[in-house]
């Protein structure tokens, strides 16, 4: 990057200081380079014309040509109007102007011919145009080509900064440094994959020749950001590589085998193998392992975690898994303790409920390396709990821990065990590459032969009498249900009486008839949440009325009704998470989504994927489409996905070619020393440096 696209913007001829300070505020333009890579959001081919009669509400925006007809004012004063009657021999359109009535009349004459452009509606039968754009048409003049449009604020505007604005100081700024734009992709990757330049594309992109230029252009840029992006990302899990060392686990042991051998309780499925072979070569190499593993829900992600452990245990080095909340511990104990108790293995439960003099034999046990697997919470993070070996650890629902807590897992040892992140949250596959890049990636993308797909079903509030009917009669049968209510921080009050107005219609309609009803949310003390939860666990009441805590955590093999009040709250991986809280048992399960009559097109879209596929992994991808990449990963205020032109929602093939450009790149050139390299390299440094680690995991 040469100094002069750094110069501050405020040099720029047509800005000055309170401008510049306008662009600082508002749309981040601090230099040169910065608005060169402020990028249009649109283009309109300004060369073609519409058909009035054609004029359709596909139609984001229309060009004319014709004559008026009759120009006239309406109201007075403040409420005066300019209307114009306008036609091309197709057909007539209103065009209105509510500001400037008398400027604007002063330049129409009904005898000339104009080009009009703007936006199209459709009002009592009739199409009008808003304050269109108004050019009169000279003998000699040129058809425009593409026009580009940007993005800007209302602040922006009112200081001449719209886009007609910026599209003038762009046009300043391009004629002033487009011989200074240096190149900053490597000559062969330009030829390998039939690139534009650098200084082409920004040419393109800004003051398009054609369509077909604009979408090369385009391309062009996606790639570069996302090759940056991409290199980082392994850059920086090569460094990590290089500086941690793990455990070196050269044995498949004993204890996998006799348990593989003779206690699964069912065959793994292809892709349990798959995953368990790639964990199995990380330890066997002896570089620390930082993996993460997806898998649906029910996918068998813990009997996959359960056999890692027990290649650290075969190790004679010790295990232990983390799970975010009591419940979920207590159930990854008891499963697991069942599964184990022919091997004489000691397993171990550690949680804020454990009593002191438990938790001191814990203690000694996990000192001598008599307790070759801890189960807990976040209490295995507290400094009193000291392993003899700790060779592995599995951390379930990673998304509910923080960096700093699973990072001090790893001051448990000299040498930092190996970390397992277990997610059950399907995460598109152009996130995964992005957000956690520098993490391998393990995903179990089948589910274990015999488990009944879940049926949903979409049901408005008329419905709600044959609901009930429906919970009755699968209460009856023995099972037992769930209702669940949203509560968004937003409108917490109006959310939480929904929940009790909820509890109060549910207790009335079934206690009468014998059934109990246990109430779970958020703001009851932890002690009395668990003993709620527990009651339905141990099935003492029929029917679970909660807000989201129950999204993690609780295995009722029982419960065969989900019900989600207000679904249209939820995105779509949230829906899937909690209808995942049924179907564990051998009984068909049913998911029920309830919403109101009026809801938008967006939430009718979720509704209708959900009803039609249980696959986890599509649904990502459709949530991806439909909230984007920041809402979906939760960083949409840290900033974490800056990117200037590409988009991850859309932009997939282009991620992978990146992500196997920037791997090809490394294996070749670890450290871009290598001269063909070299603009790479200084990319690289200036682009990057500043940017935080936010894909470090642990």
């Amino acid at each position: 990057m040469t100094s002069m696209l750094l110069t501050p913007i405020a040099y720029l001829k047509g800005v000055g200081p309170q401008k510049a300070e306008t662009l600082q505020q508002e749309l981040g333009i601090f230099t040169f380079v910065d608005l060169l890579y402020h990028f249009p959001y649109r283009y309109q081919d300004r060369s073609t014309f519409h058909e009035i009669s054609q004029i359709s509400s596909e139609d984001h925006y229309v060009q004319l040509k014709g004559r008026f007809t009759h120009i006239g004012e309406t109201g007075h004063n403040r409420n005066k109007k300019l209307h114009g009657r306008f036609t091309d021999g197709s057909g007539y359109i209103d065009l209105v102007w509510f500001q400037g009535v008398q400027w604007i009349k002063s330049k129409l004459n009904i005898q000339d011919e104009y080009i009009i452009f703007g936006k199209p509606k459709f009002y009592q039968n009739n199409w009008s145009i808003p304050h269109p754009e108004v050019l009169k048409v000279v003998k000699g003049m040129e058809r425009k080509g593409f026009e580009a449009f940007y993005p800007s604020t209302e602040k922006c505007q009112h200081k001449g900064l719209g886009s007609k604005g910026l599209s003038k100081l762009i046009a300043a700024l391009l004629d002033q440094i487009s011989s200074q734009i240096q190149e900053s992709l490597p000559h062969y990757l330009l030829e390998n994959l039939n690139l534009m330049s650098l200084s082409k594309a920004l040419l393109e992109i800004h003051q398009p020749s054609n369509e077909v230029n604009i979408k090369v252009a385009k391309y062009r840029l996606k790639f570069e950001e996302l090759l940056v992006l991409q290199l980082e990302l392994l850059l920086r899990k090569g460094a990590r590589d290089q500086k941690l060392k793990g455990f070196v686990l050269p044995e498949v042991g004993n204890h996998f085998n006799q348990f593989y051998q003779n206690h699964l309780p069912f065959e793994l499925t292809n892709a349990q193998k798959r995953v368990i072979k790639e964990i199995r070569k990380d330890l066997a190499t002896g570089r620390h392992m930082n993996r993460l593993l997806q898998g649906d829900v029910g996918s068998g992600k813990t009997l996959v975690a359960l056999l890692s452990l027990l290649l650290a245990i075969g190790n004679n080095l010790q295990g232990a898994l983390m799970a975010p909340t009591e419940i979920l511990a207590n159930q990854h104990f008891i499963g697991i303790s069942e599964l184990l108790a022919p091997m004489n293995l000691k397993v171990a439960l550690l949680t804020g409920s454990t009593k002191k003099s438990e938790r001191v034999l814990i203690h000694e046990g996990l000192l001598n390396g008599q307790i070759h697997l801890l189960i807990g919470t976040h209490a295995l993070l507290e400094d009193t709990v000291q392993f003899k070996s700790l060779g592995l650890v599995v951390i379930d629902e990673q998304h509910r821990f923080g960096v700093a807590q699973r990072a001090r897992m790893w001051r448990k040892n000299s040498l930092p065990p190996h970390v397992l992140i277990m997610t059950a949250t399907p995460i598109p596959r152009t996130l995964a590459m992005t957000f956690y890049g520098d993490l391998d990636v393990s995903i179990i993308d089948e589910l274990p032969p015999g488990r009944k797909p879940i049926q949903t079903i979409h049901r408005r509030e008329n419905h709600r009498t044959k609901l009930f009917e429906f919970i009755y009669e699968q209460l009856k049968l023995g099972r037992q249900a769930y209702i669940v209510y949203p509560l968004i921080q937003e409108s917490e009050k109006l959310d939480f009486k929904n929940l009790e107005d909820g509890f109060e219609q549910i207790n009335e309609h079934f206690m009468s008839k014998g059934f109990q009803i246990s109430m779970v949310h958020g703001k009851m003390k932890p002690a009395d949440k668990e003993a709620q939860m527990q009651e339905f666990v141990k099935g003492h009441t029929h029917i679970l009325v909660a807000t989201t805590v129950i999204e993690v955590g609780v295995n009722v093999p029982n419960a065969s009704v989900m019900v989600i009040e207000s679904a249209e709250r939820f995105g779509l991986s949230q829906l899937h998470q909690l209808r995942g809280r049924v179907g564990r048992g051998a009984e068909k399960s049913y998911c029920i989504l309830m919403t109101g009559d009026g809801i938008s097109k967006e939430a009718q879209k979720r509704m209708e994927t959900m009803v039609s596929s249980n696959d986890g992994f599509v649904l990502a991808e459709v949530d991806l489409q439909l909230r984007g990449p920041g809402d979906l990963m939760g960083t949409q205020q840290s900033g974490a996905l800056a990117l200037k032109i590409a988009d991850l929602a859309r932009d997939g093939q282009i991620v992978q070619l990146a992500r196997e450009s920037a791997k090809a790149i490394l294996e070749e050139d670890p450290t871009l020393i290598k001269e063909k390299n070299r603009l790479l390299n200084i990319t690289m440094q200036s682009v990057l440096k500043d940017r935080p680690n936010w894909g470090r995991i642990s």
